[in-house]
């Protein structure tokens, strides 16, 4: 994920010309997509709801509920962007809208927010890893981690606990508390959100019933936050990724080249809110989602940065450890092949 080699490198003061007027957010713009979202989710969720209490197929439930996974997935990019304060001019929209989708995606406003901003901060450097992203680590710190430490992580890393468990464990579960170290609008914005998820299960249960409301609600939140989570691991975690220790570290890059440009179909761009377009949104996170295609569009050395498909972007599943050595994340068996090597070396010396 790097810039052709033959251009010249562009500067962020170049950049920020160009960046400024679509780091401004459009009130047409967001309300639209909030109305070509939110309507047509709760339109599949009323369709789920009328197919399991009447005689209609289970398969048009089935269907509304795939359907509106993808639904929540965008709700969230609206979220996401209520949280960098870029998605409406006024704070209190802004505030509002979050606080709205956040109870939708089943995540805390504040709370989230507050450490998805730290992400941004710390994205790419190697001494500061841990608030908001996959935990990662390097060959070194592995091969000396006490055997424990190495199973929970190998665990951790392995696909069927990274997009099976994990998923429904953050936004189910864990989302229900607050993070440590958040303070005390973090923790409130966490109550509020419990607050309000309970009384929409009291609601439900009072008129759909508690059963039809969480055989709907539990596969929706599931389907959207494995996408979700799918499409934040793929944004850092590619082999060509850059990280690097603090007092090196450079933001350009790691916004350009520490932050994949994950292009999708068409309709998966839609979908996903443009978030694919990750390093220009680490660039600036002002950009609200709606604006990041046309921020593409219009810086010329941008379009040379080598986009990753989605069969680049499997590579990912088997890339777990970040080899200092040689600028790149690798597997856990070119990590035993490193390991063989050094004892193979010492054996000789």
């Amino acid at each position: 994920m790097s810039e052709d080699k033959t251009e010249e490198p562009i500067s962020r003061q170049a950049l920020n010309k160009i960046i400024i007027p679509l780091a401004t957010p459009v009130q047409w713009k967001a309300a639209w997509q909030i109305l070509n979202t939110l309507i047509p989710y709760l339109l599949l969720w009323v369709l789920a709801i009328y197919s399991f209490k009447t005689n209609l197929p289970n398969w048009i439930g089935v269907l509304s509920i795939l359907l509106a996974g993808p639904f929540l997935v965008r709700l969230f990019i609206i979220f996401h962007d209520c949280c960098h304060s870029s998605y409406f001019k006024s704070k209190w929209a802004n505030t509002l809208m979050g606080y709205i989708t956040g109870v939708l995606t089943h995540t805390p406003y504040e709370d989230w927010g507050k450490a998805h901003i730290s992400h941004h901060a710390t994205a790419g450097n190697l001494d500061k890893r841990g608030v908001g992203d996959i935990w990662t680590l390097t060959v070194e710190e592995y091969i000396s981690a006490p055997k424990l430490k190495r199973i929970i992580y190998r665990i951790f890393r392995h696909p069927l606990f990274m997009f099976g468990v994990g998923p429904s464990y953050v936004f189910l579960i864990f989302h229900r508390f607050s993070q440590k170290g958040i303070q005390h609008k973090g923790r409130l914005s966490v109550y509020i959100t419990n607050l309000f998820l309970l009384l929409l299960l009291l609601l439900a249960g009072t008129t759909i019933g508690y059963k039809t409301y969480l055989a709907i609600q539990i596969p929706i939140v599931i389907i959207a936050a494995t996408l979700g989570v799918w499409l934040f691991y793929v944004q850092h975690q590619y082999e060509e990724v850059y990280w690097e220790r603090n007092d090196v570290r450079d933001s350009l890059k790691a916004a350009l080249e520490g932050s994949s440009y994950y292009k999708l179909p068409k309709i998966a761009q839609w979908f996903s809110g443009n978030i694919g377009l990750h390093h220009i949104h680490h660039l600036n996170p002002s950009i609200p989602n709606y604006n990041l295609q046309p921020c593409h569009d219009q810086i010329q050395k941008l379009q040379h940065i080598e986009p990753m498909g989605v069969r680049k972007s499997l590579k990912s599943l088997f890339i777990h450890l970040w080899d200092e050595d040689n600028k790149k994340l690798i597997s856990f068996k070119a990590m035993n092949l490193i390991r063989k090597a050094r004892r193979k070396k010492e054996g000789h010396s």
